[in-house]
């Protein structure tokens, strides 16, 4: 390593400790949801297939995933795999279905013994059977987590989410589980995927986009937005802190301008 490279890492060493030092612990968001985006784009510029972007985002998502428990997020959900992308190539498909389970076994006992709950937004019923198998062993070995909760969004597409949750209110009012004048923005948000989860504080998107991509519709109608261009499989802890940094000097108007 040359003498500018290490004047570099001394450097950022040195942010990373002034702004772990300056954040605000009161105030870090709850929930924060990431579109993960940039791999490919990434792996093209290193003349690499896209699978090898995958691979590395996969191992960015273990590194963020640790920091936002370490500071305080109770719930991280990560845009995995969405409705549209079943239009990529079959082999880049069945390598993400791959990587998906070969993921959840490597990391199953670090999620244990870090108090990770893993759960799934989406309709998990395209996905291989080997995929929903490996969903369902490591939600189920890791029910007890209590530190953080990370969400696979897998299949998931929000138009799609809210078509779904439509089709359960117009069951249940066949039914007479519930009358016409229950209906309210509350309500609806309980028959959606995230039910559970809150909506998120902060929205990060990663590599530069600038659009939601049918990601978390409803829920972001009033999260904070923090887009950066730097690819996913760039991205640092220093850069969650950024994002952070960017949300704790933000003054939060819920529908106000």
């Amino acid at each position: 390593m040359n003498l500018l490279s290490l004047e570099e890492g001394k450097s950022t060493e040195e942010s990373y400790a002034q702004k772990m030092a300056n954040v605000r612990l009161g105030l870090i968001p709850e929930h924060v949801a990431i579109i993960m985006d940039g791999n490919r784009r990434w792996a093209k510029l290193r003349g690499f297939p896209p699978v090898y972007g995958h691979w590395k985002g996969a191992e960015v998502l273990t590194e963020i995933l640790r920091f936002a428990s370490k500071l305080g997020v109770k719930v991280l959900t990560v845009y995995a795999f969405s409705t549209e992308n079943w239009s990529r190539s079959p082999k880049e498909i069945d390598q993400l279905m791959r990587l998906i389970s070969f993921y959840l076994r490597k990391k199953r006992k670090s999620m244990i013994e870090e108090s990770v709950r893993l759960e799934t937004i989406g309709d998990l019923s395209r996905l291989p059977d080997f995929v929903r198998e490996k969903l369902r062993q490591v939600k189920e070995d890791t029910a007890s987590g209590s530190k953080i909760r990370l969400v696979l969004a897998l299949n998931y597409g929000s138009r799609d989410e809210i078509k779904r949750a439509v089709e359960k209110i117009a069951d249940d009012l066949k039914s007479e589980k519930i009358v016409r004048n229950q209906i309210s923005e509350e309500l609806i948000s309980s028959y959606l995927d995230t039910a559970s989860l809150g909506d998120p504080s902060l929205f990060i998107r990663t590599s530069g986009e600038q659009r939601l991509s049918n990601f978390l519709l409803w829920q972001l109608s009033y999260t904070e937005v923090y887009l950066t261009k730097v690819l996913w499989p760039d991205f640092k802890p220093i850069d969650l802190l950024d994002a952070i940094f960017e949300f704790q000097r933000r003054e939060r108007r819920l529908g106000g301008t």
